[in-house]
């Protein structure tokens, strides 16, 4: 009798201890672990990248997000990320220049995204069509994009007023900048101009689409900086570098910094520098207008920034990198990231939502130049097939040869675009 009880107790527990355990091994699943790879340094967003991991994760226990800075920006990131994929080991989403998209999306496997216009159309509400478009490509939606910036005129309105102009009226054309900056030259001696050289061509596609261009043929098959429309504007910019020395020729930084201590008095970069041309101008008031247009054509500028794309090629992870996505581009992430880089968030009405951006536009009013600029985005065009980037380099030596004013503009970007063209895909 004791005998068959002790068996019946020992049974009984047994069973016991394997339902607690399977409920135990149920209930503490481990999280979907995702890496995060993107380009915001310790001065430049990086805060924000963390301060959103540490939101999401609070809502989402069930993910884990493992954010990892790549340095040497887009370009930077995307040699890890080819590294990475050769190893089977990509991230799960990553942020990708749209100068770099066209390459991403023709060379890296990745997930399309158009299935999650089906299944997820509350997200796409409030990303206006010329936003979303610099993710799709041949239609289809590679990336979302995600970090969205505008070229902008800051200006030095004390430079103005000592050149005898209305610094409430800033020059909305390029020819009466180069009026004006005739007289600021005569008027004070300093340099009216400085347009951002970085190693990319973002501001040269900016001319080119304000003058009426196209940086690239429909098709894809054609480079545009030999088309009429693209060498008037660089010849433009030759012109007031080497010609009515109006311009500056200078790197990025210099000429941030010619701007900032008061040597020039107009510079055309980024609205992702605002923070830091408010706060480190030398003694003057700094401004912003959107960059000027050609005569009556109406304003067109290349969109900075990147898409966020997914690699990841396990089911459970895509889902979970189609979650953080969706937080990242939120009210609420939009908010922490335009806060903590300058990017202004795709949805631009929450720049009026007293709830989220309203008390931080109201407090940067440069930023507004940006809003004035968004509605005529353009991509910032990125060159197909596996010799994209030897494309761009191409462009950018061009750049750089006419900014040295030896040759005439059309000769120099007519070798290079028969250069470049040789180089995409048939």
């Amino acid at each position: 009798m004791r005998r068959r009880w002790l068996m019946r107790f020992h049974q009984g527990t047994v069973l016991l201890v394997a339902v607690l355990g399977l409920a135990r091994s149920v209930g503490a699943a481990e999280p979907v672990t995702i890496e995060y790879w993107h380009i915001n340094s310790p001065t430049f967003g990086g805060p924000a990248a963390k301060e959103l991991v540490q939101l999401f994760e609070a809502k989402h226990p069930n993910i884990k997000v493992v954010e990892k800075f790549q340095p040497g920006v887009y370009t930077g990131l995307m040699q890890q990320l080819q590294v990475s994929l050769a190893a089977k080991r990509p991230p799960a989403v990553a942020q990708i220049g749209y100068n770099l998209t066209a390459y991403a999306a023709g060379q890296f496997p990745h997930v399309l995204l158009d299935k999650y216009r089906k299944s997820d159309p509350a997200f796409f509400k409030g990303i206006p069509d010329n936003i979303m478009a610099l993710g799709v490509l041949g239609g289809t939606l590679h990336g979302i994009p995600f970090g969205v910036s505008t070229p902008v005129m800051y200006y030095n309105a004390d430079l103005f007023k000592a050149a005898g102009l209305n610094a409430d009226q800033p020059p909305q054309t390029w020819d009466e900048l180069q009026r004006q900056g005739a007289i600021i030259k005569q008027k004070t001696g300093k340099l009216a101009v400085y347009l951002q050289q970085p190693n990319d061509e973002w501001i040269d596609q900016t001319l080119i689409w304000g003058n009426g261009g196209r940086p690239l043929s429909e098709d894809g098959k054609r480079i545009g900086w030999d088309a009429p429309e693209a060498m008037e504007a660089m010849q433009m910019w030759q012109d007031m570098v080497n010609k009515s020395k109006i311009g500056a020729n200078l790197t990025w930084e210099e000429g941030l910094q010619a701007f900032l201590s008061g040597h020039v008095a107009m510079c055309l970069t980024t609205i992702g520098r605002q923070e830091h041309m408010r706060r480190n101008a030398t003694g003057f008031q700094v401004r912003a207008v959107p960059v000027p247009r050609f005569g009556s054509k109406p304003l067109a500028t290349a969109t900075g920034g990147n898409v966020l794309m997914i690699f990841a090629s396990d089911p459970a992870q895509e889902k979970a990198a189609w979650e953080w996505i969706k937080f990242v581009l939120s009210p609420e992430g939009a908010t922490i990231w335009t806060k903590g880089t300058g990017y202004l968030p795709p949805r631009a009405e929450l720049a009026n939502d007293p709830r989220y951006l309203k008390p931080f536009f109201d407090e940067a009013p440069l930023m507004k130049a940006a809003l004035q600029t968004f509605p005529y985005a353009k991509p910032w065009v990125s060159f197909p097939g596996p010799r994209g980037l030897e494309i761009t380099k191409i462009l950018i030596k061009a750049r750089d040869e006419v900014l040295e004013g030896k040759r005439p503009a059309e000769l120099i970007l007519k070798e290079a675009a028969q250069q470049a063209n040789a180089l995409l895909p048939k």
